[in-house]
This record gives C-alpha cells, structure tokens and sequence, in this order.
C-alpha cells in the first residue's frame, strides 16, 4: 500500500486525484532508476533448459475461494500465458539482475490482458492484469531456496481469503504492481541461472534450473504465526526462515537465517482453532 503524508488522515484511496499523482511520481522514479542505476539487467532467453534443477514448484490454478468470481480466474490464466512469453527461460547471468516488472512490462488491454482479481487499495477486485502476482509468487518461493540475493519484494497489506489448502508458509510470497512495487534479485554466484514456466490443466509450473550443481539446499519454513487483535480489526503475521544444509556432509545443518517479517490486516473473520492462537497487542 502506498504511504500517505503524515498531514493527510484518511487512505489515499479516498482521494483519487492524489492516489494517481502519486503514482505517476512513483512509476517515474522507476523509470530513473532503470535508467540510471548502473544494474545489468537480465533480458536474454534460452529455450534450452539448463543441466541442474535447483528447486522446481506448482500453483493450483483456479482454486475455489469464497465470494471469487469464477470468470476472474479463468481470465487470469489468459493473463498468466502472456507473462510465461517473457519470463519463460530467462537467464540471469553472473552479475545480473532479475526485474519482474522491467521483463513484463505494462499489463494492458492493448496487449491483451483481461480483467482478473487483483489485491488493491484494501480489497480484491477486477484490474486489468490481475492474478499475474501468481508468476511473482511462484518466483519469490523458487528464490528463496537458492544462493539468488533478494533485492526488492513487497508483500500484500491484506489477506482477503482464509487459507483453503495452503501448502506455503503465510505471506511466501511476493506482490508486484506496475512499476513500483516490483521484484527484483540479484546473482551474485559465478553460476547461470534459468527459469522455466509452463501451465497444465490444474497447476502453473515453475522450475529454475543452473548451468553447475550446488553444494547446498534450503529449506523455507515459519516461525511466531500469529493472528493479532487491535482496537476490534485483526492482524496476521508470522517469521520467514530457511535452513541451510550442507548435502556433502550428508544434509547437515549449517545455519539458520532470518528472511523477513510479514504483517498484514486480514479481511475475514478467524477461524476459531486460529484464534486459539490469538495474540493481542
């Protein structure tokens, strides 16, 4: 969510005017940056696959959430196939940096993209391009369990569903809203790296793959889920961490980092068994 001023008491949502001069301002400091910032920024594609598989995931492509109409997800598979055009057997080379946004580009009708549901201004709704977040988060994940540097990723201010078969930790994974908020990572390795993307009936494939094997693997996990209350509206938040494990030493242990911290307003009521968990501030 874009932050407002300190002098301005209500959301920026409830001034339309100034909600899209501040984006405008926003979208053109991207653009500066881009322009300037001295980052090689990954653009080759290969439609060969790299020898080693690094981490490979799927995401349940319509799944039946309470209240969602059907037909904004069916559009964002539409969505989906124009993203996987850009993305799917990018390289990021040593020293090159990985920008979601700059890849992509502008979902727009005039490329193609339909209406789908997007997480906005504190609600889900329609939006031109909506559902591509699924790329982005899918993305995020595979990162997250190799040496790839994180440089930039946001996470959503809400969560507007209770969990319907979550297999991920809350909050794994990463938001993007042309241009100012993007994801972005960096390869500091001496290795290549190469993501592949396809869709099947069900599920959205991602596999990123690298040109040597590694020595070690990661493993994503959570810690101090909670659900907060505050003056009558509920927060969920947990830790993100992953393991580091050595697999020439058979799988052990080398260290445990720290991530991220994620907070978010949730849109629903909590489930009984979750606010057993309850934790108030």
């Amino acid at each position: 969510m874009l932050k407002r001023p300190g002098f301005i008491s209500r959301p920026l949502s409830s001034y339309p005017f100034l909600l899209n001069a501040v984006i405008y301002f926003r979208r053109m400091e991207r653009f500066l940056e881009w322009r300037f910032d001295k980052h090689h920024y990954a653009c080759q594609r290969k439609e060969q696959s790299l020898e080693y598989r690094v981490k490979k995931h799927q995401s349940v492509l319509i799944r039946k959430l309470p209240g969602a109409d059907i037909t904004l997800q069916k559009n964002k598979v539409h969505n989906l196939k124009i993203v996987l055009k850009k993305l799917d057997g990018i390289i990021i080379n040593p020293g090159e940096t990985f920008s979601f946004c700059k890849l992509v580009g502008k979902p727009s009708k005039s490329r193609g993209f339909l209406p789908g549901m997007e997480l906005s201004r504190g609600q889900a709704r329609a939006g031109i391009g909506g559902g591509i977040c699924q790329v982005s988060n899918l993305i995020y994940w595979l990162c997250l369990h190799s040496a790839l540097d994180i440089v930039e990723r946001h996470h959503h201010s809400f969560d507007p569903f209770p969990d319907q078969g979550r297999v991920l930790p809350f909050a794994s994974g990463a938001t993007v809203m042309y241009n100012y908020r993007d994801l972005r990572f960096k390869n500091n390795t001496d290795k290549v790296f190469q993501f592949k993307f396809w869709l099947d009936k069900k599920c959205l494939n991602g596999d990123l793959r690298c040109s040597s094997a590694s020595d070690y693997s990661y493993k994503v996990f959570e810690r101090n889920h909670r659900f907060i209350e505050n003056e009558c509206q509920y927060f969920r938040g947990n830790e993100l961490w992953r393991r580091v494990i050595d697999k020439k030493s058979g799988g052990s242990t080398l260290r445990c980092e720290h991530l991220v911290n994620n907070l978010a307003e949730v849109k629903y009521t909590p489930s009984k068994e979750s606010l057993n968990r309850l934790s108030s501030v």
